[in-house]
Parts: C-alpha cells; sequence; structure tokens
C-alpha cells in the first residue's frame, strides 16, 4: 500500500513491513446510532485512518474513535486486502457535547474533498465518505456537500460519496491509535502529525481543552 511505501522510501529500511503481514480477521460491528441519543456512532473514510482516527480523538465529545474497513461488499477484510472497502473510522460521541452537523465540519475541515484519497494516499481505498445510518443523518450530509459545492471554496468538484451504513469491520489491532502510540514513525511524523496539526490550528474551538 502507499502508506507502506512511502515509509520505506523515508527511512530506506524496513520498519512497517514487518507489522503489515497480520491476517487477523477484523472486528465485525453492528453499532449504529438512529437519534440522538447520549452515545452515538458515525463513519467516515477520508484517506489514511491513522490521520482521521487522530483528529477525531481531539474533538470534544469524541469518546472514542476506532480505524477499520467499509463501504464494500466483501466480509471479513484487512489491511492486506481490503477489495472494494476504504479505510474507515467509527466515531463514538457524546451528542450532549459535540452533534452530527459539527462531525460534518471536523470531517471537510481535515480533508481534501475533490480528491479520490489524502496525499499521499490516493484511490478507492482512501476515498472520501460519509455514512449514513438514518435519513436525518442522510439530509444533513447532503445539505452540508451541497453548501460546500455552492461556496465555490474549490476549484475542483466534491467527490465525497454519501452512503448508507451496512457493515464496519474493526481492523486489526497495531492499528488502533498508531499515531499516538508510534510518534516517531516516518509516515506518522511526514503525514498524521502534520495533518492533525492543521487542523488543529483551523478548528481550535473544536478541541478537547487537553489538547
Amino acid at each position: 500500500m502507499i502508506k507502506t511505501i512511502f515509509t520505506l522510501s523515508l527511512l530506506s529500511i524496513t520498519v512497517f513491513i514487518g507489522s503489515c503481514q497480520s491476517n487477523k480477521t477484523p472486528e465485525k460491528t453492528d453499532k449504529n446510532s438512529s437519534d440522538y441519543g447520549a452515545s452515538s456512532y458515525a463513519y467516515f473514510s477520508s484517506g489514511c485512518f491513522w490521520c482521521v482516527e487522530a483528529i477525531f480523538e481531539r474533538v470534544d465529545g469524541v469518546t472514542e474513535a476506532v480505524s477499520g474497513y467499509s463501504g464494500g461488499t466483501e466480509k471479513n477484510p484487512t489491511y492486506q486486502n481490503l477489495g472494494s472497502h476504504a479505510e474507515t473510522v467509527m466515531v463514538q460521541y457524546d451528542s450532549n457535547v459535540v452533534d452530527f452537523p459539527t462531525l460534518l465540519k471536523v470531517y471537510y475541515g481535515s480533508q481534501n474533498p475533490t480528491t479520490v484519497g489524502q496525499e499521499p494516499d490516493f484511490g478507492s481505498h482512501y476515498r472520501s465518505i460519509i455514512f449514513y445510518q438514518n435519513s436525518i443523518e442522510k439530509q444533513l450530509a447532503e445539505e452540508f456537500k451541497s453548501r460546500l459545492e455552492k461556496s465555490n471554496k474549490y476549484d475542483n468538484p466534491v467527490v465525497t460519496e454519501i452512503k448508507t451504513f451496512e457493515k464496519f469491520w474493526k481492523a486489526e489491532a497495531y492499528h488502533q491509535n498508531y499515531e499516538k502510540l508510534n510518534p516517531n514513525q516516518a509516515y506518522v511524523k511526514s503525514v498524521s502529525i502534520p495533518r492533525l496539526q492543521k487542523f488543529q490550528r483551523s478548528f481550535p474551538a473544536l478541541l478537547k481543552k487537553s489538547n
């Protein structure tokens, strides 16, 4: 995958490929949020899930962010065999603190939604997707995307998909909290942390006080 190649090119030694050989079956979850109860779940794809997870974990009201796979048809996807799935993050949040529209703001504010992937990871496995679980989330996602398109903020069309949530497959254990646990890893230092810092500078009011 691109992250592996990128890491190898930076280090010129094998620092990541060894951990990429796991064939563990990801954990499947059917967690859904059907309303704005105190504990809700949202699902987003926008490039490397290490980066996306790290960003959402810093948002006030988010209690947990989990890396995984969604958006495809294959069962039991793995990091080496994603099929038609995209790297996806499950966001657990307290809706008494943060609501779904704010998560959409975080989502779009932390990526370039006009590209199929985020630098340096391009392709369908890194595509931009908002997964909705009910008619309210669908309407909110469509309205947000429409406003963004009409704002002329971008020179190119917004390519974010808005799809019905079906399944989320939890990624292998070594992917969870990857940015926090591997701050000196080459890809994290060169891609994940700069992307996180850019978001933190742009949206300081959305961050947890500890961040």
